[in-house]
């Protein structure tokens, strides 16, 4: 959730690390700060409530020299958004400070027994207890600030990524990581530490990625050392990051979020390169290739995601079913993970994350892994957590997704989903050939009609002003689409803080109906496939008692929009790969809708990008 940045080398490091924090904005944060060692050995801590602006405001007249900082952005888990409770954190005699991502599950009680010890704490935190913990354990033994962390870790239940300083040793950064993502950066004789990659790669391209249970030790004109918390030397692996600095800027849209709207149809072009053949009428993935047994064999498949990653998982079920002719569940990994799931050898556990982090879904990976099930990965986030975690996978190759409301990691996943099952389906021989080519090639077309689609942007923009004043919204679908209405609602509610919800348009008479009238905006996905006649019912019950409904056609359907209040029209695709298109309106209409309400929409409130915490 929070964003964390490091730097040890010869340059100032202020800049640099409030350049990383703002890289990280988007993962969702209410305060930050920074730590500061100087050349005369001068450890200062700056930090505020509020967003990086803030931060610099307040360092304005403050001295910021130093060589060796750490920096975070904060995401409130214990104790509330404050600058009290801001990190960096310093020990009692601060001489270090800390900065943390994750939970420790089992601060109370390492707190009670550090007060009992004399020991004050400045903050309502989980984070203050370790730097406070290292600091004891530090004094009590004569210890260097290596061994410190390694033995207070030994104590430690919960999740973490940290980075601590100690300005009595200013040539060295320790950080460490246990189900928190932690990259460092290799320069020449520096070092850099993010999150993620996007505060590193303007500096340099080579990176590690650590493990966990790794321990980096990082000093100034050294080789990078990876430890664990017994003191054994890891091997580490040096990896170039893929990622252009272009890809994490703005690129003269008003936000992240409708750029990478925009950026769709080039995005699953890519997801397709090298998948998809010249003549668009064969798949290959490299893991159906190489693990066929496993996923031929399967007796089951479970999906298990979050958030707009499980809407995406409920197409894939239709797909995979309808394709494969293998059962398929969809489970919110926050669920299955507690609830002593019956997994086990026959079945395949598909993972879906955008960030690789999420950690119900990694918890869900290594809960099914441990009873025996085959694991596949779909991804966004190259050499992430998740991925390194399954038996094989797919990644869904857009690029960084900035914008924390998903966009077109959402089609990706669902261009991986589909090509997964023509693989497999083919490979099964569950699917005509005809039907096969036939789906291949409209895959193929999908970039296409996307960019035929967002030529309704401007149409959506004048729409949205309309609808700006509602407090609640519906969203109706079937099919393929049920899932695509779950979407919409979802990233209006995201994003605008409107009331919305999803609903299979059948099940509108078993309840919803009762909340229409002439103040309830009502989406529908009413495209001319199967379910064409029932959805058109669905709309008729809708205005008959004053709804106000504004409709997703194919294009020439003259009936609907005889009817609806308003129509956007979509271009004509096989039924299931209607979401790639129907979800692109309504990516438009949540975020022109939050625009014209004034919210802040790369960063809405209380939302964080990448969950890495429960």
């Amino acid at each position: 959730m929070c964003g964390i940045v490091g730097y040890i080398g010869d340059r100032d490091a202020y800049p640099i690390l409030v350049k990383g924090l703002r890289r990280l904005e988007y993962r969702g944060y209410d305060s930050a700060g920074v730590a500061l060692v100087n050349g005369s050995g001068t450890l200062s801590v700056y930090k505020t409530k509020g967003k990086v602006d803030d931060l610099e405001n307040y360092c304005a007249e403050k001295d910021v020299s130093g060589q060796v900082g750490i920096a975070h952005t904060r995401w409130a888990t214990h104790g509330e958004p404050s600058s009290r409770n801001a990190h960096p954190h310093y020990s009692e005699s601060k001489n270090l400070a800390i900065i943390h991502n994750g939970i420790i599950e089992n601060y109370a009680d390492l707190k009670k027994k550090l007060q009992q010890k004399g020991i004050p704490f400045r903050s309502d935190t989980d984070t203050e207890v370790l730097v406070q913990f290292v600091e004891y354990v530090q004094q009590k033994k004569s210890l260097d600030l290596l061994t410190a962390v390694q033995l207070v870790l030994h104590e430690v239940i919960g999740a973490y990524a940290i980075a601590i300083v100690d300005k009595r040793t200013p040539d060295t950064i320790i950080a460490a990581r246990k189900q928190s993502p932690l990259v460092v950066g290799i320069g020449e004789d520096e070092f850099f530490l993010g999150s993620d990659a996007s505060p590193i790669i303007e500096y340099t391209s080579r990176v590690v990625y650590l493990e966990d249970g790794n321990i980096a030790v990082m000093k100034r004109g050294k080789e990078l050392q990876v430890v664990n918390i017994y003191n054994t030397k890891l091997p580490h692996e040096v990896k170039t990051v893929d990622i252009s600095l272009g890809q994490i800027e703005k690129g003269g849209y008003p936000h992240f979020m409708l750029k990478e709207i925009f950026e769709q149809p080039e995005c699953l072009t890519n997801c397709m390169r090298g998948r998809i053949n010249v003549e668009a009428d064969n798949v290959t993935l490299s893991a159906v290739i190489d693990y066929k047994k496993q996923l031929l064999a399967a007796r089951r498949v479970i999906i298990v995601a979050c958030g707009t990653s499980w809407h995406a998982g409920l197409i894939g079920k239709q797909m995979i079913e309808n394709l494969c002719r293998i059962p398929v569940e969809v489970e919110y990994a926050s669920e299955f993970r507690y609830r002593n799931p019956v997994v086990g050898a026959g079945d395949v556990v598909i993972a879906i994350s955008q960030s690789g982090e999420t950690a119900d879904t990694l918890a869900a990976v290594n809960l099914s892994k441990e009873r025996g099930a085959f694991i596949y990965g779909i991804c966004n986030a190259i050499g992430s957590s998740i991925p390194r975690a399954t038996d094989t996978g797919s990644y869904i190759h857009v690029g960084p997704e900035i914008g924390v409301a998903s966009t077109k990691a959402f089609t990706g996943q669902v261009t991986v989903l589909a090509m997964l099952a023509l693989a497999i389906g083919k490979e099964r021989g569950t699917v005509a050939r005809a039907e096969y080519e036939k789906i291949v090639k409209e895959l193929v077309s999908m970039p296409a009609k996307i960019e035929e689609v967002l030529t309704v942007n401007d149409r959506v923009k004048d729409l949205s002003r309309t609808f700006t004043y509602a407090r609640n919204f519906i969203y109706l679908g079937r099919g393929y689409n049920y899932p695509v209405a779950l979407e919409g609602a979802l990233k209006l509610k995201e994003i605008s803080y409107i009331h919305a919800e999803g609903y299979p348009a059948a099940e509108m008479k078993h309840g919803p109906i009762a909340l229409i009238d002439s103040d309830m905006p009502v989406v529908v996905i009413a495209t001319h496939n199967a379910m064409y006649e029932k959805v058109l019912n669905n709309i008729q019950e809708i205005k008959a008692r004053k709804g106000r409904v504004i409709a997703l056609v194919s294009k020439g359907d003259e009936t609907i929009c005889q009817i609806a209040d308003e129509c956007i029209e979509l271009p004509d695709t096989i039924e299931c790969l209607e979401p790639l298109i129907a979800s692109i309106p309504l990516q438009l209409l949540a975020y022109h809708t939050a625009v014209c309400k004034g919210k802040n929409v790369d960063q809405p409130r209380n939302l964080a990008k990448s969950v890495t915490v429960e």
